[in-house]
């Protein structure tokens, strides 16, 4: 099966989208002027680099300025925006490696640290020539579509790299969550499709509504709400890549209807649910 590309072009922004059908990796190049991306978060493991241009993102809570030179790595479940502060805008190449995928190929080259998916990287941007060619040349052979024989040791050498950029131990200072917030969250999860209110989980949590917002917002840089919306969309995106039709994904996750997770699911994305779901599957709207 051939890969499935994506291609959406509008004035001042592009975006070019593949997904390796046998890996499951998926591999994106797109610019954008000014505004890029909502703050969202993604079940893969991101690495990147930023070909042309300024390109500044938000991910663990600290502002970022990527530019040509720079690797960009980021872990399952990290948060992040983007951006362009320049009128000339940004251009840049991503791999989204999924987990299920890195842990298996980890284990197959011995690489422990990254076989859990678990660990996060030391650095969001690193400063190694190194590593950004071989990001590249992984990039180019997956998105070129250049054979399974060069996308496989492209790969194999690219994850050899990223074993040292793993942080081996957990931050200092990092905030335990109280056990009431843990419950909300936990809550959102479960119930991630119900219409579930403030009040709701102010009564879960023991809390009143306005102290429940921001001991959420401190432990997991969101609001419950945009918290449950990026659950949500993480999950219509599992969804949409096994084929399953965007109506039926928007009642399955939680959104009100399709037009509603189209939305949401354009500003993380800046492609739409059912183009997503052709990308993947090849199946037609």
């Amino acid at each position: 099966m051939a890969s499935a590309t994506l291609c959406e072009r509008r004035p001042d922004n592009w975006l070019v989208a593949r997904r390796d059908p046998e890996t499951g990796i998926e591999s994106l190049r797109a610019h954008f002027s000014g505004h890029a991306y909502d703050p969202h978060d993604h079940d893969e493991m991101l690495i990147g680099y930023t070909e042309q241009g300024v390109q500044r993102f938000r991910c663990h809570r600290a502002l970022h300025t990527s530019v040509p030179g720079r690797a960009i790595l980021i872990e399952p479940g990290a948060q992040h925006d983007g951006h362009a502060p320049d009128t000339t805008g940004f251009t840049y190449a991503m791999l989204y490696l999924p987990p299920a995928w890195v842990e298996r190929a980890a284990r197959e080259l011995n690489l422990a640290g990254l076989s859990g998916v678990q660990a996060a990287f030391g650095h969001t941007l690193v400063d190694d020539r190194g590593l950004v060619d071989t990001i590249r040349q992984a990039f180019l052979a997956i998105f070129g579509n250049e054979g399974r024989l060069a996308r496989d040791q492209t790969l194999g050498r690219l994850l050899t790299h990223l074993g040292g950029q793993l942080r081996s131990t957990s931050p200092t200072g990092e905030r335990s969550v109280p056990p009431a917030i843990v419950r909300v969250r936990d809550c959102l999860h479960e119930r991630m499709d119900h219409d579930i209110s403030l009040d709701e989980l102010a009564d879960l949590a023991g809390i009143d509504r306005f102290q429940l917002t921001r001991l959420f917002q401190r432990a997991f840089g969101a609001s419950p709400h945009a918290y449950l919306v990026r659950l949500r969309l993480r999950a219509a995106r599992r969804l949409l890549a096994t084929g399953r039709a965007p109506a039926l994904v928007a009642a399955e996750v939680g959104f009100a209807d399709q037009s509603h997770l189209g939305r949401w699911f354009r500003r993380a994305y800046r492609m739409t649910p059912a183009a997503y779901r052709r990308m993947c599957t090849n199946v037609p709207d």
